[in-house]
């Protein structure tokens, strides 16, 4: 009799254990699927741009560039109006021009905004339309003799790392860039002082970059005739980025039409290179 009212004790307790077993099983489902709920609306609160990041040559005027410890330029201005008119805060990243795709690529920047070459570009960026129209050129000094692009045989020539001229001499130029001696530098900067200390003779270079930079050294260098190559520049985004590209485009675009983008490029004289709206 002992013996079977042992067994049933047993049987009840087991029984009384399975029961409670499934419902806490059946909770730890409950709990996870809440857990994973708040997540995902965690996620989705997350997903409204509020800034934006641009990657900069801090080295560029009259694009992008530092001055009395503040970072300014053309293109710094045209973010900036178009982050106001988002509603988003713009975070001014200067970069190292060789490192500026491991940037994009990471997600540290959100786009390259700096005076940024299409021509040549074109499958490696998800691009904005053109804004500004720009060439590539040679400064000399203006007392050196040198007169054409066939003068320059035999001579050192300077020009930026990963550079639009760097592309264009590497390019459909090479056969000119045979002709002398190519030495890259980190900036522009850089060249000039080198040239001015008489150990180099011209420098490649954006047209609109030249200009600031004789205007800025009170003259002294003369730009070439003879272009190395055209070009247009233009916002790049990481390769498939669409959605953030048109949010910039269509604010341009407003720019253009309402005539800020003038405004802002009369600020900068680069009136005669802007093409967006024309």
């Amino acid at each position: 009799m002992k013996r079977k009212i042992a067994l049933l004790m047993v049987g009840a307790m087991m029984a009384m254990t399975l029961f409670a077993g499934c419902g806490s099983k059946k909770e730890t489902k409950e709990d996870n699927s809440q857990d994973t709920t708040r997540t995902e609306d965690s996620a989705d609160s997350g997903t409204e741009r509020t800034k934006l990041i641009v990657g900069f040559d801090a080295n560029f005027p009259p694009y992008g560039y530092e001055e009395d410890g503040e970072y300014v330029g053309f293109d710094l201005d045209l973010a900036q109006e178009v982050c106001e008119r988002n509603g988003w805060e713009l975070e001014k990243q200067p970069i190292d021009w060789d490192s500026k795709d491991m940037e994009l690529d990471s997600g540290t920047i959100d786009c390259i905004w700096n005076g940024f070459t299409i021509n040549g570009r074109e499958d490696e960026y998800t691009w904005t339309e053109p804004y500004v129209d720009n060439s590539q050129v040679m400064v000399v000094p203006e007392d050196s003799g040198i007169e054409t692009l066939a003068d320059l045989a035999g001579k050192q020539v300077l020009v930026q790392a990963d550079s639009s001229a760097l592309k264009a001499l590497q390019g459909d130029q090479a056969d000119l860039a045979e002709t002398f001696t190519l030495t890259e530098v980190a900036d522009y900067n850089t060249a000039f002082m080198t040239m001015e200390s008489g150990a180099a003779d011209a420098v490649a270079m954006d047209i609109g970059v030249a200009d600031y930079q004789i205007e800025s050294r009170g003259g002294g260098y003369v730009i070439l005739k003879e272009e190395i190559a055209a070009e247009q520049y233009g916002v790049g985004f990481k390769l498939g980025n669409e959605k953030l590209r048109d949010q910039v485009q269509d604010t341009l675009n407003e720019m253009a039409q309402d005539g800020k983008l003038t405004e802002i490029a009369e600020k900068w004289e680069l009136t005669d290179a802007v093409c967006l709206g024309k």
